[in-house]
């Protein structure tokens, strides 16, 4: 299926089934993921912390982005794959454009980028280059140090409001779904009732949007060190692998080294 089929289906989904969506970083991953049917496979710049061990989103760069994103096409998967656009690739129109192409040279059937109605006209670009593009609005990982951490968005009226504008806007700029992060829940059931395309939660309650997306080390327990309060593990992989190294450290120095 092309890049603008998995677009359309994505579109076409709202009202019908709930979107699953989850991160992948790599080319085994992203293979399981799509044998087990997750509909969007989302490249984010989340891998920042979880793969590369930096403190937040804002030191991922594009060729960062461009490195994974091309290890999860490789699964050649029937899924959307989602490239996340990293910070400061964005910051004008053509550069959105230009950023966005290598993201699609690398295998990414549409890109993400984060902003509300100020971020419409470049929305807007993309989608009149023939790029497929998802917004993303609440939380903003890319603004925490300017906004001084992680905060809930929406808490009150005139933030509601400008969250129901920037759904709309980015709606009507082009964009085939939205992102919702981090929004009281009433707010977040409020954005996806008043738009027609299809909106994935995170941290917005189970029940609000049109599907979820999950960062995989948190559905997967495989990142212990910082859990977020909303993320449900599945599985515990950290205890596992731990135990596994250590059954092998103890299995290799057990062995008695043969000497001639």
């Amino acid at each position: 299926m092309t890049s603008a089929g998995k677009a359309q289906r994505l579109r076409d989904s709202k009202g019908k089934h709930r979107i699953s969506a989850l991160t992948a970083y790599d080319y085994p991953t992203a293979r399981l993921l799509d044998e087990a049917g997750i509909d969007v496979l989302l490249v984010g710049d989340s891998l920042g912390m979880v793969v590369l061990g930096f403190p937040d989103t804002t030191h991922v760069t594009l060729a960062h982005m461009l490195h994974h994103t091309a290890a999860v096409a490789r699964a050649k998967p029937q899924a959307l794959v989602l490239g996340d656009l990293p910070i400061h690739s964005y910051d004008t129109p053509a550069q959105a454009i230009e950023s966005a192409r290598q993201l699609i040279g690398a295998g990414a059937d549409a890109v993400k980028l984060e902003g509300g109605s100020d971020m419409a006209d470049t929305v807007r670009a993309l989608c009149d280059a023939g790029i497929e593009v998802i917004g993303h609005i609440g939380m903003l990982p890319q603004h925490v140090i300017e906004e001084g951490g992680y905060r809930k968005k929406g808490k009150t009226p005139a933030a509601a409001q400008k969250l129901l504008d920037d759904a709309r806007a980015l709606e009507l700029a082009g964009a085939c779904a939205l992102v919702l992060e981090s929004i009281v829940p009433q707010v977040a059931a409020q954005v996806t009732s008043a738009i027609r395309i299809p909106t994935i939660g995170i941290g917005c309650g189970e029940t609000t949007c049109d599907g979820e997306v999950a960062v995989i080390t948190d559905l997967l327990g495989s990142y212990p060190w910082f859990v977020p309060p909303f993320a449900k593990p599945e599985a515990d992989l950290a205890t596992h692998i731990m135990n596994a190294a250590r059954a092998y450290q103890q299995r290799v120095r057990g062995i008695t080294t043969h000497q001639r």
